[in-house]
């Protein structure tokens, strides 16, 4: 198991946000965690990034325990991520937004900086071939010499996939994907997901938009910071505890 999640917990004050949350991704899968608004899957994601730190429960990736490690820690180990509002470097071009983000993994002795050494230079060339290799592998090599602040809304998302991407991760981290892209660019994005999936890239994703059960093999629902239910996108979609907390009681799911 790539990432196991047992017993989360978080409370803020007087509000349980997460309570005994468990959560599990294979490798190469691609697994969903939806919940209507305020059901905690920030939070979780929060939790699993060490952005916060949980009052209970234990998180494992690939074998290590990741529970307390400060986040710079937790992306080096191999998660990358991503948020409903992607922190760019605007002024960069979107080959240099993706070059930037690659120095987390990308190690250069202070002398062979200064002086322009031929290791150094090797060494960025190296991350530059990686750089466009992954713009291309998200479908933005066609706009790598763009400003990040001129690209659409929608480049700018895929942008954030390729900066999270560009540190490598054995398991990429998704916060709404989705969210204000018009249906050609939902369209766009599903499919490059299902592009990442066959070069083997390990996805959570964190959606409202209930089109990304289309490209999930598992798919999670949490409400108040609980497990609802799990399993295989259609029966999910169609658990009854599910659509009463998207639509309330003696509603029928029109989540398709």
């Amino acid at each position: 198991m790539l990432l196991e999640v047992k017993g989360l917990s978080k409370r803020f004050g007087g509000l349980q946000a997460v309570n005994l949350l468990n959560l599990e991704v294979s490798s190469g899968q691609i697994v969903g965690l939806i919940g209507p608004n305020g059901a905690g899957k920030t939070t979780v994601f929060n939790l699993i990034t060490g952005v916060i730190k949980p009052d209970a429960g234990k998180i494992v990736l690939d074998g290590k325990d990741i529970t307390r490690k400060a986040p710079h820690r937790i992306a080096a180990l191999g998660i990358g991520r991503t948020f409903q509002l992607t922190p760019l470097f605007a002024d960069f071009t979107t080959f240099e937004n993706v070059l930037a983000s690659q120095y987390l993994n990308t190690r250069s002795n202070f002398w062979h900086v200064l002086f322009d050494t031929r290791t150094y230079r090797e060494k960025e060339a190296i991350a530059a071939d990686e750089a466009n290799g992954i713009l291309e592998l998200v479908g933005l090599g066609s706009v790598k010499d763009e400003c990040a602040e001129n690209l659409s809304h929608g480049y700018q998302k895929m942008l954030g996939i390729a900066r999270a991407l560009a540190v490598k991760p054995k398991l990429l981290m998704l916060d709404e994907p989705l969210g204000g892209l018009n249906p050609d660019e939902i369209d766009f994005t599903v499919e490059i997901l299902r592009k990442l999936q066959r070069e083997g890239v390990s996805i959570l994703i964190i959606e409202h938009n209930m089109q990304i059960l289309d490209v999930c093999n598992h798919v999670a629902a949490i409400n108040y910071g609980q497990n609802v239910c799990s399993g295989c996108a259609e029966d999910v979609r169609n658990d009854p505890d599910v659509i009463k907390c998207y639509l309330g009681e003696g509603e029928a799911c029109s989540c398709g």
